[in-house]
């Protein structure tokens, strides 16, 4: 049993390391997934004065 959990906390750390490694280095191999949107969006918006 102890063995197991273990086994569960090194795969949560490897998970946490995993995902923070992706978060600064992600954006210099997958440019793409990281971009902002390129096209302007515009909305009118009404505004109600009392």
């Amino acid at each position: 049993m102890w063995r197991l959990i273990k086994a569960l906390v090194f795969l949560i750390i490897l998970a946490g390391a995993g995902l923070i490694a992706y978060a600064y280095i992600g954006p210099i191999f997958f440019p793409a997934d990281f971009a902002a949107p390129t096209q302007e969006v515009t909305q009118p918006v009404t505004l109600d004065t009392n």
